[in-house]
Order: C-alpha cells, then sequence, then structure tokens
C-alpha cells in the first residue's frame, strides 16, 4: 500500500513527508503549472528529490508526443536529475512504443493517463512498473474506475506481474477510499484531499470532548506529562 503526493509545490511535498507516510511524488505538466510554475523545471525537479531522499519514488511526465522526442527527454530527466526517477508516459500510440523502448533500456516507467482496460493490459505486457488510473475523469465521461481498477489489478495477480496500479485525478476524499478498497495498490493525491480526511466534525468532536474531560479532572491545559492533581 502507497501513498504519494500529486504537486510539484514544494512546500506542500515537505508539508505530505511531514504529516503522511508518502512514498512519493508524481506530477505533470498540468500540474507544473498550476503548482509550481518553476523558471528552471529540472533545478525545480532536484529539489523535490532533495525534500523526499532517495527513499521514495519520484514520478515526472514526458512532454513530447512523439515516441523519439519522449525518449530524448527520458534521458534528459535522468541526466538533470537522477537514474531513479520514473518516467510517466501517456498510453498513446506513441507512449507505448516509448514505454517499449524505456524498458528496454532500464528505465523506470510508469504509465499514464489510463482510462480503457486495454490501455492498462498494454501497459502491462510493455513492463510499466506503475501504471496510473485517472478515476475523477474517467467518472465524468460516465466510467466507473472501480470496475477498471478490479479488472486490472486481477490480471496483476493472476499473472504475478510486478506493476503497481495507482489511482490519480481525484475530486473527492471517498474516491480515495474507493480506489484502495477495489484493489489499487497506491494512490496519488493533491495534499488539500489528504488534508480533507481531518475534517470529519464526529473526529474533531470526540477529540474535543476527550480534552474536556481530561481538563475537568485536572485542569485547563493539562496532559499526560501533568495528571496530577
Amino acid at each position: 500500500m502507497e501513498l504519494l503526493v500529486d504537486t510539484a509545490n514544494l512546500k506542500d511535498i515537505a508539508t505530505a513527508c511531514e504529516y503522511f507516510p508518502i512514498a512519493g511524488v508524481t506530477c505533470n505538466p498540468s500540474i507544473v503549472k498550476k503548482s509550481a510554475n518553476p523558471d528552471d523545471f529540472f533545478a525545480h525537479v532536484r529539489k523535490i528529490r532533495e525534500i523526499i531522499g532517495k527513499e521514495r519514488t519520484l514520478h515526472v511526465q514526458v512532454v513530447a508526443t512523439d515516441s523519439d522526442t519522449m525518449m530524448k527527454e527520458a534521458k534528459a530527466l535522468v541526466e538533470n536529475v537522477d537514474e531513479d526517477v520514473y518516467i510517466k508516459v501517456p498510453v498513446t500510440k506513441e507512449g507505448l512504443k516509448t514505454i517499449i523502448r524505456l524498458k528496454k533500456e532500464g528505465y523506470n516507467v510508469t504509465a499514464t493517463g489510463v482510462y480503457d482496460t486495454m490501455q492498462a493490459y498494454y501497459a502491462l505486457a510493455a513492463g510499466a512498473d506503475y501504471i496510473a488510473i485517472y478515476a475523477n475523469r474517467m467518472t465524468t465521461y460516465g466510467v466507473d474506475p472501480n470496475l477498471l481498477y478490479q479488472d486490472v489489478q486481477n490480471k496483476i495477480e493472476r499473472e504475478g506481474l510486478p506493476t503497481k496500479l495507482v489511482a490519480a485525478s481525484f475530486h473527492t476524499a471517498g474516491q480515495l477510499r474507493e480506489a484502495y478498497t477495489n484493489g489499487c495498490e497506491a494512490i496519488t493525491a493533491p495534499l488539500d484531499m489528504m488534508m480533507a480526511t481531518f475534517g470529519n466534525e464526529n473526529v474533531n468532536k470526540a477529540i474535543e470532548n476527550f480534552t474536556k474531560d481530561w481538563e475537568s479532572m485536572y485542569g485547563e491545559g493539562a496532559t499526560l506529562l501533568n495528571a496530577k492533581r
């Protein structure tokens, strides 16, 4: 079970790593623009690596749409960041070709932009290390992502494949739970959506009552450290 943070914002990444068991960071061109908009992209990605360390995975997406240029971008990522970077490649015709080429050359690869079962199966056959399925975008088009999670995860387990299924592109915190429940080994979400879990008023009310009861015995501001009358 893995939890990744979907952002290029350095502050959000640091906060996520402090408060959550973060296994890695993911980003795509749109997320980079929205959350960071850096002057020097590679320098920014190196800062992300400094924050998360080598023990966490870093997934960065190519921008090109043809295979040859995707390969050059992958090489540039490795040369400018490190060889542990996971190259995110959309599962288009050119993208699938690129995934095959990258795996033959020993790159770490995350297949992304997956909305369809066959896209996922092609990526599995190509040897992708991770497959990112876009949950909310599927829902927008009237497709149940939970069925896709189940189909692909069952395929992975039946064939004993090392590929990890990662759900992405969420609209509600409930979709995070559904992804895990329906077989995804990993999810990636922005920090604010992770934090939404702690906005449950029932939880906050229970904690408030615990505090009031304790302070009624030992005084305002009392903790276990001064529980004595």
